[in-house]
């Protein structure tokens, strides 16, 4: 797990670390969210199919309510829109307010469908295109 205020050593490890870029034949893969050079998160990108990809934002909560998540996501939908993706589908526990704040935000649409997932959490999926 990430630590607060890591170095820029530190960070660029972690980054290398997260390189191969396929998880389960799939694409994937995590970026390091800074701020200046304090590692503020973390975010990933994980392909679904050759069109639809989900991105996973995570910033620590010391730093949550700055913009950090906002910013992050503009920039993993501009990769994700780079790499030939069309989708992004987010999964949303109905509880985590600050993410559907978040996507709402960003302009993600959701028909308010809720559903179980895996985990047995009430979620709701969030939606938008990328063209």
């Amino acid at each position: 797990m990430a630590k607060y205020n890591m170095s820029l050593e530190s960070t660029s490890k972690l980054i290398m670390q997260s390189s191969s870029e396929l998880y389960e034949d799939k694409f994937f893969k995590m970026f390091v969210v800074l701020n200046e050079q304090v590692c503020v998160g973390m975010i990933s990108l994980y392909e679904h199919s050759s069109s639809i990809v989900s991105i996973g934002p995570d910033i620590f909560k010391k730093y949550r309510q700055r913009g950090y998540a906002t910013e992050a996501m503009k920039a993993a939908m501009d990769i994700a829109r780079a790499k030939g993706y069309k989708i992004v589908c987010q999964q949303i526990r109905t509880n985590n307010n600050a993410s559907i704040k978040l996507h709402t935000k960003l302009g993600f649409e959701t028909d308010n469908y809720v559903f179980r997932n895996r985990n047995n959490n009430e979620i709701v999926l969030y939606i938008k295109s990328l063209i």
